[in-house]
């Protein structure tokens, strides 16, 4: 049904609704834009633009806004042209391995909240799924952050009456892209348990990959297109951002960077190849490398801390480790051409003394061509990534906007 027009089923009148539809597509997949913007994306005339903004705003659809005093530039405040956030929100799941991360955002690109928190190995889906629905409902209303930080959210609590849908990410390869309940398929009956408990529909990704496309979306990547995140943890593995979505491959192993061979005659990796990228650069194995060169230190956070202060074994270890990383990156910006790449994990804690020998690998072994145009950045959004990026998931690729206002037509008016 048509905002503001009557609802008969005319040439001009299904001409018009694929205009809105359009603009209600780039603001739930974008965010918050301004009217040039849209006309960038979109192609339509400026005077059918105008009009077709006019009749969502109207119809209360679309809203508009100016930014804050404090994030504006000089001159005349431009107009942002959003959802209305009252259409409905989505909220993340992230499934660490030993930790639960939840996020919730609403259709305006608004962010209402994250919470985190740990727990012991060993709990059943349902009590995974307990801790999720209680950090749910403990979010407040923080700042925005990204492409939302013009405009305070109105929702000071997440309100789970309006849920369009939940993005879920979990630890490991996700398949099936078959599957009726989401675009994927991961552990066995939690899209089931989580649909149940929420009562919308749920999508699943590996949450590693899902953090590629929250940096893309709100983070270090907001204005890179094409973008590539390696993270830097426990495991080792990333996701490539082509043209906006996820690249998943044929069967859900894209991104898989960990398992790039470095060295032939390395050690044997879970995967059951030899050398992979994640037998020298994953947490356990940097801490090997450094107890190997006469370091001490319990665990990650104390090896940043010896790197932080100087110790020359740790900063050789990250020299190594920093310069395979690099290796491994030069090929895969060869391959698919990122104009960003992005680092996250915590490993990526040691600053300088890891991107520096990063970067400087990179540049020797990426085509000469592009070595100027690659930018090299660090992950901004932490442990909220993942569960951002279910909520990037769902606004992206799903059209569930199916809770606007009740739109104006000549019978209503």
């Amino acid at each position: 049904m048509l905002f503001g027009m009557q609802a008969h089923d005319g040439p001009l009148t299904r001409l018009r609704k694929s205009h809105e539809q359009s603009v209600l597509d780039l603001l739930r997949e974008h965010g918050p834009l301004s009217r040039a913007e849209l006309g960038t994306h979109c192609g339509l005339s400026r005077t059918t633009l105008y009009d077709i903004v006019a009749g969502l705003v109207e119809g209360g659809a679309v809203v508009t806004t100016t930014p804050r005093a404090e994030v504006r530039r000089r001159g005349r405040p431009v107009e942002k042209l959003s959802l209305n956030p009252d259409a409905g929100e989505a909220i993340g799941i992230d499934f660490a391995r030993r930790a639960i991360h939840v996020s919730a955002v609403n259709v305006a690109h608004e962010v209402i909240g994250s919470a985190s928190e740990s727990h012991a190995p060993g709990l059943t889906w349902p009590q995974r799924a307990d801790i999720a629905e209680r950090l749910l409902g403990s979010l407040g209303g923080p700042p925005p952050v990204g492409r939302s930080a013009g405009r305070a959210p109105r929702h000071g609590v997440l309100r789970l009456g309006l849920l369009s849908a939940i993005g879920v990410g979990v630890v490991g390869p996700v398949v099936d892209p078959d599957s009726p309940d989401s675009r994927v398929r991961g552990p066995d009956g939690l899209s089931a348990l989580l649909r149940e408990r929420f009562g919308v529909p749920v999508l699943l990704d590996n949450n590693t990959r899902l953090a590629a496309l929250a940096e893309a979306v709100w983070g270090a990547a907001s204005d890179g297109g094409d973008v590539l995140y390696l993270r830097l943890s426990h495991g080792v593995g990333g996701g490539l951002v082509v043209g906006g979505r996820l690249h998943r491959g044929m069967y859900g192993l894209s991104g898989e960077f960990g398992h790039i061979t470095v060295d032939p005659r390395g050690a044997l990796c879970e995967c059951g190849g030899t050398g992979c990228l994640e037998t020298v650069a994953s947490l356990d194995a940097v801490l090997r490398r450094y107890r190997s060169e006469g370091g001490r230190a319990e665990d990650i956070s104390g090896f940043l801390a010896s790197a932080a202060s100087g110790d020359r074994r740790a900063h050789a270890v990250l020299e190594r480790t920093g310069t395979d990383i690099g290796t491994v990156l030069a090929a895969v910006c060869n391959a698919v051409g990122p104009g960003v790449v992005v680092i996250g994990g915590e490993l990526a804690e040691a600053g300088a003394a890891l991107f520096g020998p990063v970067e400087r690998s990179l540049r020797a072994h990426v085509m000469p061509m592009v070595r100027d145009r690659v930018r090299l950045r660090s992950a901004t959004l932490g442990e909220a990534g993942s569960s951002l990026g279910g909520i990037a998931l769902v606004l992206r690729e799903s059209p569930l906007l199916s809770r606007y206002p009740q739109p104006v037509t000549e019978e209503h008016a």
